[in-house]
């Protein structure tokens, strides 16, 4: 049988698999990875995704399983982040010919963006958090007080009033359409301010313990905290906290939305959440893989265990997709997150024009301004030869194509 990756040679440490046939992979990425392979507390190989791409210290895309140590970068600053997909009973045939009201309903409906330099005046905060967050935040708020008693400075900044809203970036809302023409809720987001704040903040202490032990690294982002040692038992208690912070953000904006679009008055009445999905792709995780218990990372990656049910988005005018893990121990159950950039936002902005833009979303209801020419859909690799590349990590349950997408 046909390998279905590349097996890239390291100079040192562990084999780098690589899903990466028949799809671009800079070399910048390959070098970080080395340079990952390398650390000695690697277990068995790296596992590279198909929307892999360089990242800050670790490469976005790419699972990494460590025994005896966690790297904080390698699950990076928006801790949490992920996906969540929701089926409603309603149809294609439901939707209004203009789309323009359902999108502003959202938009009005879940902060977005980010102006005032994040600050009072930051519209996408909440100034008063709605009972719902008020609610869910009390459920949170214990853990992370208890956080803050050993590192204060992490309480730096908001954490309630980014419940439920949707950050800049890639982060995004999107009405769909699958296979059967069922209309589909999708949304991107994580742990928003709070976890930049924990992913930089022990990041940096990490730094901080190499230089005081004199430890040499390729990279000084790829600083990590050992086992045993009290900061990585704050690090995984915070981590851990601001990962189900994101998963309560998702399901707060779902809930926001659903909200919103019956409240339009553009559609006849309709339920929700006849299937649903909320999975990370940004977090570490204690699993078994290959006869030993292993901490497991995925920056950029989903959890793709046999019959796992994940989302694999495309860019804001291409398919996305709801797969089915398909258990691959290789990957150690690991699929792609997206399609993955193939170019900075620096070089998609000056790259593409306003027009340019508009034609590769024609038919989508969404901003086509200069302001988002950094997330065209050109900007990002085909999400057709990603999917084929990792056919024998997931297979596909249903293809969604967008109708309505609102970015931060």
């Amino acid at each position: 049988m046909e390998r279905s990756y590349n097996v890239i040679p390291t100079d040192s440490g562990v084999p780098i698999k690589a899903w990466t046939v028949g799809v671009p992979f800079e070399p910048a990425a390959e070098a970080q990875l080395k340079n990952i392979a390398a650390l000695p507390f690697i277990h068995k190989w790296i596992a590279v995704m198909p929307d892999a791409h360089q990242g800050i210290g670790a490469t976005v895309g790419s699972v990494v399983a460590t025994h005896g140590a966690v790297i904080p970068a390698a699950v990076g600053v928006d801790i949490g982040c992920g996906m969540m997909a929701a089926r409603t009973s309603l149809r294609a045939s439901d939707l209004p010919d203009s789309l323009r009201a359902l999108r502003t309903a959202i938009e009005e409906a879940v902060p977005h963006g980010r102006t005032d330099n994040g600050g009072k005046n930051d519209r996408g905060a909440w100034r008063s958090p709605p009972p719902a967050q008020i609610e869910a935040w009390a459920a949170l708020e214990p853990r992370y007080r208890q956080i803050l008693e050993k590192h204060p400075r992490l309480g730096r900044g908001s954490a309630v009033e980014h419940l439920g809203t949707l950050g800049t970036g890639n982060h995004f809302i999107e009405l769909c359409l699958d296979e059967d023409d069922r209309v589909w809720v999708m949304l991107h987001s994580g742990s928003r301010g709070v976890g930049n704040r924990v992913g930089s903040y022990f990041i940096d202490l990490a730094k901080q313990e190499m230089r005081r032990f004199f430890v040499n690294l390729p990279d000084a982002n790829l600083a990590y905290l050992p086992e045993g040692t009290r900061h990585y038992h704050d690090y995984m208690q915070a981590v851990s906290w601001a990962q189900d912070f994101a998963a309560v953000n998702r399901e707060l904006m779902m809930a926001q939305v659903v909200g919103a679009l019956r409240a339009s008055g553009a559609l006849p009445p309709f339920d929700a959440a006849v299937e649903a999905v909320n999975c990370h792709h940004n977090y570490v995780a204690r699993e078994h893989h290959y006869g030993k218990d292993v901490l497991v990372t995925r920056k950029g990656a989903v959890r793709a265990r046999a019959g796992d049910l994940g989302i694999i988005p495309g860019s804001m005018g291409a398919r996305s997709f709801i797969v089915r893990g398909l258990g691959n121990p290789e990957s150690f159950c690991s699929s792609s997150h997206g399609a993955g950039r193939v170019m900075s936002r620096t070089e998609a902005r000056r790259r593409f024009s306003v027009a340019e833009h508009e034609a590769a979303t024609a038919g989508v209801e969404c901003r086509k301004d200069e302001a988002v020419i950094d997330e065209t859909p050109a900007a990002y690799k085909p999400i057709d030869d990603v999917m084929r590349a990792q056919r024998d990590l997931v297979e596909i349950v249903h293809t969604l194509r967008q109708v309505v997408c609102v970015k931060g």
